[in-house]
């Protein structure tokens, strides 16, 4: 397993050492709990001597849905440590989605939060055919309690085999065909991407650090950044406004990561005014670019704490809007998605993949020790993505002189809504498949809530009527919430190119007049 070339050692090693520095110190807190880093390192020990009672081969997935749990959190530890890989269902994810993504990551063990998510768990232990083992956190009349087997194990301490040669995650992204892909990084892709985080990031000294989005995905990045400093993370299950809110004030929260709609809903709410928001240091916001009008209202309101993130599933972080950055006397920036990392050299080129002048729109590219290893399953869009060495993101930008990116749209339509990347093809084939639909076509409409809001233009079949809460339902059933539209226009007919193709600029443009009103 040695290799002369690999700079960092395993993210699950760097883990176990940030936890024996600060035994006596709370790991993680939630409502009605808490664990310290010795108990942390006691827990993964012996989950880990759970899972390695399986005997499955290096590299076998592990998938986990869960929410924002300590114990989840250890399990996918536990997991590396023991020379598999772990792949995170998204909670908010449809069934269909879900078992696709087990499928195909092929996936022998699923974890399952059993509070939240026991008869999801049950569907998909049902019909998953690649599982070999099934533990629910927690019981669950089906599987095995993964909590009662950690107690039956006894003390164990944790244990590093992993190597830079063994898969780390395999984490799933949004795919433009409607099906997601799943990008893989070994260990010596993902060893780096805390201290890339801690370089560039401005975490606060100990951080207090409450989660609010998914530790499954983006907000899950700085959860071992937080214990390398010695820091708390405090786990909240889902966004309720108020609750977050409460807890920022009691348990002093320094630092927290948000989209825009959650920024957008704790500033429309009453208790934001009698809130002490002082403690917190570091607002971080991501997914999706907020509104200027907004961000200089956080900024007045909540204070000089804002900053923003950019990377994508295949290389994160990529840049980082600092807090420095937010200055109301200078909101040209507040378009930006920020100055690289130290980490990522990042450029902007053509089709061609030449570099562009400053000021020119093209692809952000990008190389770093944290960029994917590749497509799982998919050698064709692995090379066409890292193409020339570098990763193409698909998205369109342009830099100005100092560095900073702005980006200016997506070479393949994404919306971006709610801080969900949503492709309009996903939509489109789910609509199209209603007896009473002829032609849909799918674009993001400006928000000032959603950041895009998902917009289905419908041609209904002679002579049916389609009811669009039946319509949107539908999305709902089969995508999620996030991918249901939040208008359906019903028209005639769609505007089409030369090439007969629907013209979905022209299109676009077509529900807005000036700038905040929507027509038809």
């Amino acid at each position: 397993m040695s290799d002369p070339l690999y700079a960092f050692p395993t993210v699950c090693a760097q883990t176990l050492r940030a936890l024996a520095r600060y035994p006596t110190r709370t790991a993680f807190s939630w409502s009605g709990g808490s664990i310290s880093y010795a108990g942390a390192t006691d827990l993964i020990g012996r989950i880990q001597k759970v899972f390695m009672q399986l005997a499955l081969p290096p590299g076998a997935r592990v998938a986990l849905l869960s929410a924002n749990r300590a114990d989840s959190w250890c399990s996918g530890v536990a997991a590396q440590l023991a020379r598999l890989s772990v792949t995170s269902l998204h909670p908010l994810g449809s069934l269909d989605d879900q078992l696709f993504q087990i499928e195909d990551s092929e996936a022998q063990v699923l974890v399952v939060d059993a509070d939240t998510f026991r008869d999801r768990g049950g569907e998909l232990a049902a019909r998953a055919s690649s599982l070999k083992a099934v533990f629910t956190l927690g019981a669950a009349g089906y599987g095995s309690d993964l909590l009662a087997a950690v107690e039956e194990a006894g003390t164990a301490s944790p244990r590093s085999l992993a190597g830079p040669d063994d898969i780390a995650t395999l984490n799933y992204t949004g795919g433009t065909t409607g099906r997601s892909k799943g990008a893989l990084r070994y260990h010596r892709e993902y060893g780096g991407f805390a201290n890339a985080i801690l370089a560039d990031f401005e975490i606060p000294d100990t951080p207090s650090y409450l989660t609010v989005a998914p530790i499954s995905h983006v907000a899950g990045t700085k959860v071992l950044p937080t214990l390398m400093r010695g820091g708390t993370v405090h786990l909240v299950k889902g966004f309720d406004p108020e609750a977050v809110l409460r807890t920022i004030e009691r348990e002093r929260i320094n630092f927290t990561l948000l989209v825009p709609t959650m920024i957008y809903v704790l500033l429309d709410h009453p208790a934001l005014e009698r809130t002490d928001l002082s403690s917190l240091e570091l607002l971080l916001y991501g997914a999706s670019a907020m509104s200027p009008s907004r961000l200089v209202e956080g900024i007045e309101r909540i204070g000089p704490v804002f900053s923003q993130l950019y990377g994508q599933t295949e290389c994160y972080p990529v840049s980082v809007l600092r807090k420095k950055d937010h200055d109301p006397k200078t909101p040209e920036l507040f378009t930006s998605c920020g100055f690289p990392i130290a980490a990522c050299e990042v450029k902007v080129l053509d089709d061609d993949d030449r570099e562009v002048a400053t000021g020119e729109a093209g692809e952000i590219c990008v190389r770093a020790p944290h960029v994917m290893a590749e497509y799982w399953k998919r050698p064709e869009q692995t090379a066409e993505t890292l193409k020339s060495g570098w990763l193409h993101t698909g998205d369109i930008a342009r830099s100005d002189e100092r560095g900073y990116l702005f980006i200016l749209d997506r070479k393949k339509d994404m919306i971006v809504s709610g801080g969900f990347n949503i492709f309009p093809r996903e939509v489109e084939d789910v609509l199209s498949q209603h007896a009473d639909v002829a032609m849909v076509a799918v674009v993001g409409v400006p928000d000032d809530k959603w950041g895009e809001a998902v917009t289905a233009v419908v041609v209904a079949r002679e002579g049916a009527r389609p009811n669009a809460d039946e319509l949107i339902a539908l999305v709902k059933a089969r995508k999620g919430a996030a991918h249901a539209p939040k208008h359906i226009k019903f028209v005639t007919e769609l505007p089409m190119t030369g090439v007969g193709k629907v013209d979905k600029k022209v299109l676009k443009a077509g529900f807005w007049v000036g700038r905040d009103r929507m027509v038809g």
